[in-house]
């Protein structure tokens, strides 16, 4: 790690949030003659690539100046006062929890604009996809680095218009437009309706405590709330960050938008967006209204555990054959159960499964975004993610088509069943210990019966996987079908981080829970080492 001043981390933070939208509003600009390249919309795209691969070199620096010695302290902040009247502070500041959610933020957005500029999504300007790409990077990363209640929700609904536009105009399911239409509004009318709820837990909370803090408040741990207002506030903003998630049955949104969305819009939905939900339990509910959580947390863990069976058996349904089961569709369920794993660790409200929690939490933003990276070139091949198509008498074998296509698929989905020494394993079994010994106050036999149900959810998911890859990466070749091109060297560019990543965190735990660990242990106790 190296030495670096608090006000150059102070900097650094600024610009990591900042930057994109500076960088967004510029995309929308002519390019200087120098910089215009073959064609203007070559130099757009080559500009999303340079803010982003400029935001992410940020990230790293970032977090290699962080105190790894003191996790748990917030560091690299920034607090100035913007709206006196109403005691709302600009205050960003990171710790052991954010930094790693901040720095998989920076990678994958520059990942899918590096994908983007060689082969750009159709439907739409690129200087209009570039300005939306950015203004998503730049609301994400605030998400995850301010310390203000208003400026969390702000940040929270500044993704919601580029996500609407990016699936409106640029996805497409089999280029349908009507879908992807009715998918977008479908994914802005949920998550807007949520995002209404939230708002008044969150000025509910304030208004009581006088103060939208979001450090005084861990730090006072609910002592300023009485318990009928932390129940209260618990639903409302529980609610709102459930929709997000998805935990079922608020999940609905999710497939459709999952499957009528360009491939870059599909990997930051599952990879970034699904974890500011649960970012906001573990850093506003579990913290600030601690005996609302626990009123809560049994039926939270009966609902995320619900969501891992049916997300399972819904990927079984579209797996099976002559289901007519999309790929992407298929992926998008399967986020449902893997959130739900991350949501089981949350109601555990016990340092290991938070820690679980937040462990799969990273996991899942590699993984899954690795796997609609490799889906999407699976459909830009063969024109289509229809598994009965793909597995039928002319269809996939990638073995034997394209043997490093199909390697690579076969990988992402051993890391997504959680096969262990890869990243998927430690955050759905630390989630399950944290089951076996909820925390005090909480129904053990209830919770000993989530974990059991969770580990029924885990044979499950191996079970559609398996079908998958059978399907999809098997069989014979066909004489006399069309060539397929392998994997290109841009497409190795964008997927070879996700794969050492998945390996490095598999075998190496101790890097994001030596980050987590002490953050989540003061966290839950009010702010007090």
């Amino acid at each position: 790690m190296i030495d670096i001043s608090e006000s150059v981390m102070q900097f650094l933070l600024a610009l990591i949030v900042a930057g994109p939208l500076i960088g967004a509003a510029a995309a929308l600009l002519p390019a200087p003659p120098g910089l215009r390249g073959r064609s203007p919309d070559q130099a757009v795209l080559r500009h999303g690539v340079t803010v982003t691969g400029a935001i992410l070199v940020a990230a790293i620096v970032l977090a290699l100046g962080f105190d790894h010695d003191h996790p748990s302290r917030i560091q690299a902040t920034t607090d100035v006062s913007w709206i006196a009247a109403l005691d709302i502070r600009i205050h960003l500041g990171i710790d052991g929890i954010s930094l790693p959610l901040l720095v998989l933020t920076a990678l994958l957005t520059f990942l899918c604009a590096l994908y983007s500029y060689f082969k750009p999504p159709k439907g739409g300007s690129p200087r209009a996809f570039v300005a939306l790409l950015l203004l998503l990077e730049s609301g994400t990363l605030a998400t995850f680095a301010v310390l203000d209640l208003i400026l969390f929700f702000l940040a929270f609904e500044t993704v919601l218009i580029p996500m609407y536009f990016l699936i409106a105009r640029w996805g497409g399911s089999e280029g349908v437009t009507g879908g992807r239409q009715a998918a977008a509004w479908k994914f802005i009318l949920y998550t807007l309706l949520g995002s209404v709820v939230m708002l008044l837990g969150l000025l509910l909370i304030g208004l009581h405590a006088g103060t939208f803090d979001m450090v005084a408040l861990a730090t006072d741990n609910g002592r300023g709330l009485s318990t009928s207002v932390q129940v209260i506030a618990v639903l409302s903003i529980g609610l709102g960050l459930a929709v997000k998630t998805p935990m079922w049955p608020l999940h609905s949104w999710l497939p459709d938008a999952h499957t009528a969305a360009p491939t870059v819009g599909s990997v930051l939905l599952a990879g970034v967006l699904l974890k500011m939900g649960t970012y906001g339990f573990v850093r506003i509910v579990l913290p600030i209204a601690p005996d609302g959580m626990r009123t809560f947390a049994p039926y939270l863990a009966a609902l995320a555990v619900v969501g891992i069976i049916y997300g399972s058996l819904a990927c079984l349904a579209l797996a099976k054959q002559g289901a007519g089961g999309d790929l992407k569709r298929l992926i998008a369920y399967s986020s449902v159960g893997h959130m739900g794993f991350v949501l089981l660790g949350i109601a555990t409200m016990t340092p290991t499964g938070v820690n679980g929690a937040l462990f799969a939490n990273i996991a899942h933003g590699l993984i899954t975004g690795l796997l609609f990276f490799l889906v999407g070139a699976v459909k830009d091949r063969y024109g289509t993610a229809d598994l009965d198509t793909l597995a039928g008498a002319t269809g996939a074998a990638l073995y034997g088509r394209a043997p490093r296509l199909g390697g690579l698929l076969a990988f992402a989905v051993v890391a997504s069943l959680g096969l262990p020494g890869l990243a998927g394993f430690w955050g759905e079994m630390l989630a399950m210990f944290g089951a076996f010994d909820p925390a005090e106050g909480l129904s053990r036999p209830a919770f000993l019966t989530f974990m059991v149900i969770a580990g029924l959810g885990t044979l499950l998911t191996a079970a559609y996987l398996l079908i998958v890859v059978r399907r999809v990466c098997m069989g014979a070749t066909p004489q006399e079908a069309p060539h397929v091109a392998d994997v290109q060297t841009y497409e190795f560019a964008a997927w070879t981080p996700l794969v050492a990543l998945t390996v490095l965190a598999g075998l190496w735990p101790a890097v994001l829970l030596g980050l987590t660990d002490p953050a989540v242990q003061q966290l839950l106790a009010g702010g007090k080492s």
